[in-house]
């Protein structure tokens, strides 16, 4: 049986708008990879510790979400940093939510990079090698994830760590792979059955149309879903039923 992730980045409380623990743990029925913020664009102690028990009792996958220390603009904001600098907050930041997996006799699955750290490192090879670096050295069996076709996903072979290529179902595409720009005004996939006929293309298909009409083949290990997003649950839901009809798996890496 052919078989996908659903990761959902979670955790991300901050003083930049409203945030319930609530709406991400009703995500977590409906995907089999959590990827929670480790308090530097986002998140803070508790959230961290609470998510990760909530994750563990329903099954799912937990991974680091580490970014930019950026809670001011959500991790969002480009920064010129060293690769030392990079591997550094990466460290700190893994070792971080680790703690309260360590505690429940368990240990990190993944680590996704957030924002713009994860936008940059995608194209930049050196900042990508900073980051594979960090997760490598810190746990060689952890799974990095990385947008498909990404610098990122190059560095990880490379350097031996697993990685997971990672397509997105409520985000649209430019003709080289990346992903739209937040700040343009079709970054986002707000209608949920172009949401769902996405997921269902790269599921399937192994193909994303991009937003001047041409399609592009992606690798699609894992589908991200955003947990902040205005019909998050709506979506994740639908995917999930989706899938199970189509006979596709969801399962964690």
């Amino acid at each position: 049986m052919q078989g996908i992730d659903i990761n959902c980045d979670m955790g991300e409380s901050t003083s930049l708008w409203p945030y319930s623990i609530d709406n991400d743990i009703a995500l977590l029925p409906f995907i089999s990879s959590a990827n929670i913020a480790c308090g530097f664009h986002a998140g803070d102690a508790y959230t961290m510790h609470e998510l990760v028990d909530a994750a563990l009792t329903a099954g799912v996958a937990v991974g680091a979400h580490p970014g930019f220390a950026d809670k001011e603009n959500f991790g969002r904001t480009n920064m010129d940093l060293s690769p030392i600098k990079i591997y550094d907050s990466i460290i700190y930041q893994l070792g971080a939510l680790d703690a309260f997996l360590k505690i429940n006799g368990t240990k990190l699955k993944h680590v996704k990079p957030h924002g713009a750290l994860y936008n940059m490192a995608a194209r930049d090879e050196v900042m990508a090698n900073a980051v594979c670096k960090a997760v490598k050295e810190y746990d060689a069996g952890l799974v990095l994830y990385g947008l498909s076709g990404s610098e990122l996903i190059s560095e990880a072979t490379a350097l031996g760590l697993a990685s997971c290529s990672e397509v997105f179902a409520d985000r649209t595409y430019q003709d080289d792979g990346s992903l739209t720009a937040r700040t343009l005004p079709n970054a986002l996939v707000e209608d949920e059955e172009q949401s769902l006929q996405q997921v269902l293309q790269m599921a399937m298909h192994g193909t994303v149309n991009c937003v001047n009409g041409k399609t592009i083949k992606v690798k699609a290990d894992t589908i991200c879903i955003h947990s902040d997003g205005p019909h998050a649950l709506s979506f994740a839901r639908r995917i999930h039923e989706m899938l199970n009809q189509k006979n596709i798996e969801i399962r964690s890496v």
